[in-house]
């Protein structure tokens, strides 16, 4: 088990993947807590299409993916937001709009030009060599940037998570709080589609926040609890990855079901107890 381990960090791919994917779960899985209880945890699934689709235009004309990716997907995420203001379509359509149009440009984009080549590949799946030491600075950032977020201004995120209504009553800036969560899980989305894919990343903003519910039931213990699962689940399904040969993105969705369902169980056992 050991030699596995010291293995494995010996392959500098190997621990930017690590470094890399520890960091976005957990920026995934404090965001995707608040998003899950808002009643928008898609939106990760609906800005992975998105980059999805910029990615195949930076692809086709040999541009730096992330410098493509990362502004189109937060003015993208930043349109979720003011189409949600509007009564006449509801978050869930929002998000299919933009996701399904971003999907088909994506597609469209890649048959005329490249072709389904190796790269366009490795961001539909997710590839574990695809992490830079770019990828590495950006995610560091980022994370330090959540953090901030979520310490600093943790009663004023609890307040527009369930009642923000009442929140902007009590002078909080709800929108501009909302904006800000939607920029993150945006970057997030972006940085995490290079090893989750775009088809599996919005995992890891859902599992985590559902897994911890099932036991826990004050949003700060939710929210511990979720980034230690989902630390835990990415750390796991890489290792698996790398000693089996499978799916990086694939491997840590299972190991956020098999969560999943141990902490159903013993929710199960809990309620049953009393």
């Amino acid at each position: 088990m050991m030699e596995t381990i010291f293995e494995m960090f010996s392959y500098p791919f190997m621990v930017r993947a690590f470094a890399v994917g520890a960091l976005v779960a957990l920026c995934s899985a404090l965001l995707g807590v608040s998003l899950v209880l808002k009643r928008y945890s898609m939106i990760g699934d609906g800005l992975s299409h998105v980059g999805f689709g910029a990615l195949a235009i930076a692809a086709s004309l040999n541009m730096a993916p992330l410098a493509v990716a990362i502004p189109v997907v937060i003015l993208a995420a930043v349109l979720l937001l003011r189409i949600r203001g509007n009564s006449r379509i509801k978050g869930d359509a929002a998000i299919a709009l933009i996701s399904t149009s971003s999907l088909a440009v994506g597609v469209m984009v890649i048959s005329m030009t490249t072709g389904m080549n190796t790269d366009v590949y490795n961001y539909m799946f997710g590839s574990i060599l695809a992490m830079s030491e770019g990828d590495v600075v950006l995610s560091v950032a980022m994370a330090v940037i959540v953090l901030v977020l979520f310490v600093f201004f943790y009663h004023k995120i609890f307040a527009i998570t369930f009642d923000e209504t009442f929140a902007q009553a009590t002078g909080v800036k709800a929108d501009l709080y909302n904006t800000l969560i939607a920029v993150l899980t945006a970057v997030t989305i972006v940085l995490g589609m290079r090893m989750m894919g775009a088809l599996l990343i919005s995992s890891l903003i859902i599992f985590p926040a559902l897994t911890s519910m099932r036991v826990c039931k004050t949003f700060k213990s939710v929210m511990i609890n979720s980034a230690v699962i989902s630390v835990v689940c990415l750390v796991t399904g890489i290792t698996v990855s790398y000693v089996w040969a499978t799916p990086a993105g694939a491997s840590v969705v299972m190991a956020n079901i098999a969560a999943l369902l141990v902490y159903s169980l013993i929710g199960l056992i809990r309620n049953k107890g009393k």
